[in-house]
């Protein structure tokens, strides 16, 4: 899939735990997850809001596009 969800990225650089982060953000820890993951095919934009909020960051610092087969020549 073309975005990538860099959340375990803005985590770290904030230090904050994903049970606390999902609990401040107001979803489940296996949401969380699945976001962190990569797993996840869509998201809220009232999720995205309040992950930037809690991370103190802009949605690009956790979303990115990678086209297909970029590197991969």
């Amino acid at each position: 899939m073309p975005i990538t969800v860099n959340l375990d990225v803005m985590m770290a650089i904030r230090k904050m735990a994903a049970g606390e982060l999902a609990a401040r953000v107001g979803i489940t820890p296996a949401n969380l997850s699945i976001l962190k993951n990569n797993k996840a095919k869509a998201i809220r934009f009232s999720t995205l809001e309040a992950l930037c909020r809690e991370l103190d960051c802009q949605p690009g610092d956790i979303l990115a596009y990678i086209p297909d087969g970029a590197g991969h020549e």
